[in-house]
């Protein structure tokens, strides 16, 4: 009985032994879940396209970080090759000659290191503003015109391989475009995500659809825009549509950028909502959209702005359309007539001392002659003077729904 007992005993193991097993086992589980986790985000990191646009360039202090989102009208990937006519018609994007390279979307997006309410603000595309090297055009412009320069220049000198103008007449624009936003608004960029006109649609689609609101229903034949009022999910080929439309709507161009708003703050909540992070399939779908269609700064420390991204979501995030003061036209051009100071002192009161001074204050950097601002530009002749009708910021989100009105489910509904 004793040696049959005994038998027994070695058999059962005794229950410090099960702790050690399940202990082991959870940490050999935990290891091999954080190397998995760290294989992707390596993985991300050295494939994403990464620049070096901001090299050398001002950083914020105490911590505060300012990102430049912008999104290309291109019709080309990141080689310069024409999109497949297979994606172009579903983008509803016409050929691959239109567009160019002008940074159609551009918002500034403040996150404050004490994890304070994060603020965005847009720029609208047609801001008549100083572009370094070329006087002064619309915003949008900067990339496109700087890119062409440098080709030139490349060319000049006898280079003709198409993938290094390509890619050194990118990252050309690329500084173009964020010293062009960085004197007109007096702030340092410490980073920048640039996304092209696909990107829109493989986000979407890589989040399974992104949730947006409309205050009524839409139909634009231009964009491809046809959708009911009220919140709903679109898909690749819808939100390209939703973001891009402009025609119908009262504000034209300054709606489309609420348009943006809410795109960014739909995409946001999806992803925060949706457990991503936790799902490889779609964390290695989201991977892919980066690899295809996202350019970054090659010092951006992704997986910790990705954490600090968690409280972007909810309506958590004040957006900021910057005002115009009215309209012109320049070179048979519209343009948006805009106050270099006014738009420096707003920028400086929301995003507070630190990170912002307004020119001509102590630390304040100099500007040089070339981005010295202008209240009224040069028009075309017998075209119709600027309007001087100022139109004050007001936030735009999280706006307080009015009675019977449609509710968003914590994102901005727009027109």
């Amino acid at each position: 009985m004793s040696a049959q007992r005994r038998k027994t005993s070695r058999r059962r193991p005794s229950p410090r032994r099960i702790g050690r097993t399940v202990l082991v086992t959870g940490c050999v589980l935990t290891a091999v879940a954080g190397g998995a986790a760290w294989y992707v985000y390596r993985d991300l990191v050295s494939s994403i396209g990464s620049s070096k646009a901001l090299e050398g360039a001002e950083k914020s202090a105490h911590g505060d970080v300012n990102v430049l989102l912008m999104g290309l009208d291109s019709r080309r990937d990141q080689n310069g090759d024409p999109l497949p006519d297979e994606v172009l018609d579903k983008l509803h994007a016409g050929s691959s000659d239109i567009g160019g390279y002008n940074a159609n979307t551009m918002i500034l997006l403040h996150v404050p290191a004490d994890g304070s309410r994060a603020k965005a603000f847009s720029i609208p595309r047609d801001d008549f503003v100083a572009i370094p090297g070329h006087g002064k055009d619309k915003i949008k412009k900067a990339y496109g015109l700087a890119k062409a320069a440098k080709e030139e220049q490349l060319s000049a000198r006898g280079v003709k391989d198409r993938r290094q103008l390509e890619q050194e007449g990118r990252e050309a624009g690329r500084r173009a475009q964020i010293d062009t936003v960085r004197n007109f608004l007096g702030v340092p960029v410490d980073h920048f995500a640039e996304l092209n006109l696909a990107g829109f649609y493989h986000l979407a689609d890589a989040l399974d659809g992104v949730p947006v609101c409309l205050n009524k229903p839409v139909k634009d034949r231009w964009s491809g825009a046809d959708f009911p009022a009220g919140r709903q999910q679109l898909d690749g080929r819808q939100s390209l549509a939703f973001v891009r439309q402009r025609h119908g709507l009262e504000g034209g161009d300054l709606d489309r950028t609420k348009r943006q708003q809410a795109f960014l703050a739909g995409a946001t909540q999806k992803l925060n909502s949706a457990g991503t992070s936790t799902d490889p399939v779609k964390l290695v779908k989201l991977i892919d959209t980066a690899k295809k269609d996202v350019v970054t700064d090659s010092g951006w420390d992704l997986l910790s702005f990705v954490k600090q991204a968690k409280n972007l979501s909810g309506g958590k995030v004040q957006f900021t359309t910057l005002p115009i003061e009215g309209f012109g036209r320049n070179h048979g051009e519209d343009i948006n007539v805009v106050d270099d100071m006014k738009i420096k002192r707003l920028i400086a009161e929301q995003i507070g001392p630190r990170t912002a001074a307004v020119p001509g204050a102590p630390g304040a950097a100099s500007s040089s002659p070339s981005s010295a601002p202008s209240a009224s530009p040069p028009s075309a002749p017998g075209a119709p003077a600027p309007s001087s009708s100022a139109s004050p910021p007001q936030p735009e989100s999280p706006p307080q729904p009015p009675k019977g009105s449609i509710d968003g489910g914590g994102i901005p509904c727009v027109d």
